[in-house]
């Protein structure tokens, strides 16, 4: 079997829906041919080998709402499909213009199989949206199969309830790497908790952009005592107004871009895990689901339609908030703080749903099962 991956970028590169892509790529591993078409993010048409993967990647000319535009894509994804010839293509969406094409191709091979991995709806840019809404439909009409993240996704968005027939649900996995640790991370943790002894400690991390809700964390530490430490990682456009509005609560410490080791060293510090993201661009959270694989009690809001509550389950693995509600996040921040036999049970919860749920090797069995591949 060949199998024709389509995304918007791929590794190096660094983004939620490239991690799945790599995972998706490496579930399937030896058992099929594999070939990744994707936007280069730096510059230039190249085509190159990553991990043992043919990667092929169209320059970037410019970009609109967040999405890539090339010149050379209609003409490179047209000799992929001529010299590769797939018997499937998964297609993560969105991608309009990835779109576009790929139906061009598509004409032509009527018997090529077509998944669309659907990661969320094109929400933020509301006018691409309506634009697009023509193209979005025959793209769902032409797939074979749509793969949801989450059954509420499936639930919560406009699309997908018209498509319910094709849809099948494969959560996205906490990698086996992404949660393993060592002697190295545990001392590292202990050396952050001797830091902040005494101290109720909070981790959250992501882009700093709007979705991501960390003005709410930082709103909801205002309403804590000096008894917490909220620990913030990551960095983006509202870094600066971030920490604006946090100057004067010195229980808040602004880490800046992490890596993996100092990323999983503050999830085994912490006692509470916060993910404050407050809209549907956030369809899943897979940094939710590696910290709940390490045994850590979320804090959420709930969000209509989105997989973040599916992925924590209020009162099970963590707690649950009313949406953009910095008061009633920080009261469920104080009623873990203030349980510790509660926040071992949800922690230990959490463990198990993610280990059997999110897992590397359930995603590799979705996957496979998905393609038709022997598991």
């Amino acid at each position: 079997m060949r199998i024709l991956h389509l995304g918007k970028y791929f590794s190096p590169y660094v983004g939620g829906v490239e991690q799945v892509e790599s995972d998706c790529v490496r579930a399937i591993g030896g058992a099929a041919e594999q070939l990744v078409f994707c936007f280069n993010h730096e510059r230039g048409d190249l085509k190159e080998t990553v991990n043992g993967v043919t990667v092929v990647r169209a320059d970037v000319c410019a970009k609109a709402a967040s999405q890539p535009l090339s010149a050379s894509y209609g003409r490179l994804l047209k000799r992929a499909f001529r010299e590769f010839d797939p018997d499937a293509v998964i297609f993560h969406f969105p991608n309009p213009f990835g779109t576009h094409y790929l139906l061009r191709q598509l004409k032509e091979r009527p018997a090529c199989r077509l998944i669309v991995w659907w990661h969320l709806d094109i929400t933020k840019q509301k006018f691409l949206g309506k634009l697009f809404r023509g193209q979005t439909e025959r793209l769902l009409k032409r797939a074979d199969t749509v793969v949801s993240t989450s059954p509420n996704y499936i639930e919560g968005s406009k699309f997908l309830t018209r498509y319910r027939e094709k849809c099948v649900v494969i959560p996205n996995c906490a990698g086996d790497e992404r949660i393993r640790t060592d002697g190295n991370t545990v001392k590292r943790a202990e050396e952050i908790r001797a830091k902040y002894a005494g101290k109720t400690l909070l981790f959250a991390l992501g882009r700093h952009v709007p979705y991501k809700g960390m003005e709410y964390l930082i709103r909801a530490s205002a309403q804590l005592g000096d008894s917490f430490r909220v620990l913030i990682g990551g960095e983006g456009p509202l870094t600066d107004s971030l920490k604006s509005l946090a100057k004067g609560d010195e229980k808040i410490v602004f880490l800046g871009r992490i890596d993996e080791e100092t990323r999983k060293a503050c999830t085994l510090a912490c006692d509470i895990f916060c993910f404050p993201s407050i809209t549907k661009n956030e369809a899943f959270g897979i940094a939710l689901a590696e910290a709940m694989a390490l045994g850590k009690p979320a804090v959420t809001f709930h969000i209509e339609g989105s997989g973040v509550n599916y992925v924590s389950v209020d009162r099970e693995t963590g707690l649950e908030a009313e949406n953009a509600n910095p008061e009633k996040y920080a009261a469920a921040i104080e009623t873990l703080a203030q349980n510790e036999s509660l926040r071992k049970q949800y922690g230990e919860n959490a463990r198990k749903r993610a280990l059997t749920l999110f897992s590397e090797a359930a995603f590799r069995e979705n996957v496979r099962t998905l393609l038709r591949i022997e598991v």
